[in-house]
């Protein structure tokens, strides 16, 4: 057999979080690699390909963070599914790579216990060895190996150190056919951790001497980032920055690409007949959205802030420095990843919360998660905010959108602290259990990973948008375009059509809160997806005003909206009800519709009255 007939193979990295598994995967597979979800779940799969030097092509899936095989949270469960071979639809890897920490072996080594007890051939890739040698760390790697009955590569992924090696050792193993999984493997019981404890103590002790010369800059950082007060100081600090920068960093390209999407209106518009035709590609498509695609750089510099902080090693930190005002509120001290990963959407952040033990602590951390500002409200805040918050400075440095968009993080962040506090002082009484969390080190973000990652998020948005918006932005559309206006009619045509008659149906029951029937229909589709609604009343008033520029949505609702209104409609979305697939996704991790119910009423009735208070004190205030 030729070397080019090799068969192919796949190989899974396993570690702990922090180790640079990622990194290595990127090193190892290049721009060669594919982002979805594993099947039923949300959690993201990452696979790529590398070729061998004896001509195989190599499968690697980049499997998600773990301690141990023994599952606590929707990523562990994968990670665990996939070593042992139990995922739906994939096949067993070949060979375990398990990714760890050079600095810090001794929570690795019990995982690395777990997964010999498989029975799969492995071999470990003691990354970030730079620093470890920088540090004086002296290991036997002679030793080390052979406790642990495995081969070891040492890498640096971030310079692509070792890369090389790693996949001669991985094509040595498959060569050797020593694959022996062991079928029997069950969750280990208390005494047998307690065993795996002590061995893990014994090959640390053995093989690892202290460093020479130890990480001082980590302990000399975290004298200032985790002090109880200067280090609280600095979390605000660095999450204002943030919000100041989601609006004035994206500013240039959300004004580029809003001319686009109205210049591309318009040609459309001047070069196709008048007709459904031209109606659906101006009004539905391009008003619709495109009006939500604008929103991507305002998206990207969020996430980019939030990369940099976690590569960076801080976001563990942040973690341990709420701990404390979390467990004032009665969350446990592990609800923060669960309500940090609710920034970005509430269906992960939903999901990890199995990491906590006590179901009523549990259950708390799932109900208020929601009230997180997630990146699907992004489109909704900035384009209320760019309409109706004049773009100025506050104290000479300041923007005052940027501080607008900081109160809303912020109201929802004190709202669900203070459903917390309500719920386990009224309903659920008891002690909050302590807080442990293992701090990584400090190490600079690869540029190459943050851009990778930064794109990735990207195009998860565009083809959100492609999947969920555009579907709904032709019920929409079709709603708002049939039946058109009978003859002699003098009303704009959308009145007369289906979306007009819900929208005036349902529109006396939020006549109090200021919202007219154009939001009343933006609210419905908005339930599939927050930020449907603004492509909503994107299609919606383009079809009801025939100068409306494409693109221009928040000068139309300048002209359409009083101030107070556009201020409840934020106060809306700050408690706005989840969409449909949250709510599924609370009943799956609850296993029962009490729970969505429960949060469908609460949420809508708190959205109900912020909105209700706001738009009374605007007009109060004469802002009406």
């Amino acid at each position: 057999m030729s070397d080019a007939a090799l068969p192919g193979a796949r190989i899974a990295l396993v570690g702990n979080p922090n180790s640079g598994k990622t990194a290595l995967f990127n090193a190892l597979t290049g721009s060669r690699q594919k982002v979805a979800n594993y099947a039923g779940v949300t959690v993201e799969r990452k696979e790529g390909q590398v070729a061998t030097a004896a001509g195989r092509t190599l499968s690697v899936l980049d499997l998600p963070g773990t301690y141990s095989l023994r599952a606590r949270s929707p990523d562990e469960v994968v990670t665990r599914d996939a070593v042992l071979g139990k995922l739906a639809g994939e096949t067993a890897p070949d060979v375990l790579v398990c990714v760890a920490d050079a600095t810090n072996l001794r929570l690795v080594l019990r995982l690395i216990l777990e997964l010999k007890a498989v029975g799969r051939p492995m071999v470990l890739a003691l990354n970030m060895y730079d620093i470890a040698q920088r540090q004086g760390l002296r290991i036997d790697l002679e030793g080390l190996s052979r406790d642990l009955g495995c081969p070891i590569v040492t890498t640096v992924a971030t310079r692509k150190r070792g890369i090389d090696d790693l996949v001669a050792q991985v094509e040595s193993q498959i060569a050797a056919g020593a694959i022996n999984p062991d079928s029997t493997w069950r969750e280990p019981d208390a005494g047998q951790i307690r065993d795996a404890h002590r061995e893990a103590q014994r090959i640390l002790k053995a093989n690892v001497r202290a460093p020479e010369r130890p990480d001082t800059f980590t302990g000399k950082v975290d004298t200032v980032l985790l002090h109880p007060v200067a280090g609280l100081a600095i979390l605000f600090a660095l999450l204002f920055v943030m919000f100041q920068a989601v609006f004035t960093w994206s500013k240039a390209a959300g004004d580029l690409m809003t001319d686009g999407f109205t210049g591309l209106g318009g040609f459309v518009a001047a070069h196709l007949p008048a007709g459904m035709l031209t109606s659906f590609l101006t009004d539905g498509v391009i008003s619709g959205v495109g009006s939500v695609i604008v929103f991507l750089p305002q998206i990207l510099v969020l996430f980019f802030f939030i990369i940099l902080l976690e590569d960076f090693g801080y976001m563990a930190r942040a973690a341990f420095l709420m701990d404390r005002i979390m467990g004032g509120a009665g969350l446990h001290g592990r609800a923060f990843i669960p309500l940090l990963s609710s920034f970005a959407c509430a269906i992960p952040g939903i999901m990890s919360t199995r990491v906590i033990d006590n179901k009523r602590d549990r259950l708390t951390t799932i109900m208020v998660a929601p009230l997180m500002t997630c990146s699907a409200r992004i489109p909704v805040y900035t384009l209320i905010i760019s309409a109706f918050i004049p773009n100025r400075q506050v104290l000479g440095v300041l923007s005052l959108p940027g501080l607008v968009m900081f109160g809303l993080y912020a109201a929802g962040i004190i709202s669900a602290l203070g459903v917390s506090f309500i719920t386990r002082r009224l309903f659920w009484r008891g002690a909050v259990e302590p807080f442990l969390m293992e701090l990584p080190a400090y190490k600079l973000p690869d540029p190459v990973n943050v851009l990778r990652s930064l794109f990735l998020r990207g195009k998860i948005f565009i083809t959100r948008a492609g999947t969920i918006i555009f579907p709904m932005m032709i019920l929409v559309w079709f709603l708002s375009s049939f039946p058109g206006a009978p003859a002699g009619a003098t009303d704009p045509a959308i009145n007369y059509s289906l979306a007009g008659r819900i929208g005036h149906l349902l529109q006396p029951a939020l006549a109090p809160i200021g919202f007219n029937w154009q939001m009343t229909i933006a609210l419905i589709p908005g339930f599939a997806a927050r930020e449907v609604a603004v492509a909503a009343l994107g299609t919606v008033y383009a079809i009801g005003n025939a100068d409306a520029a494409p693109g221009a949505l928040a000068t139309t609702l300048q002209h359409h909206w009083s101030i107070a209104t556009g201020l409840a409609f934020l106060a809306w979305y700050v408690f706005a009800p989840q969409c449909a697939s949250t709510i599924g996704v609370v009943k799956r991790e609850t296993n029962s519709w009490l729970w969505p119910a429960v949060m469908l009423v609460y949420m809508t009735a708190l959205a109900y009255i912020a909105a209700l208070l706001v738009y009374q004190v605007a007009r109060a205030s004469g802002l009406g």
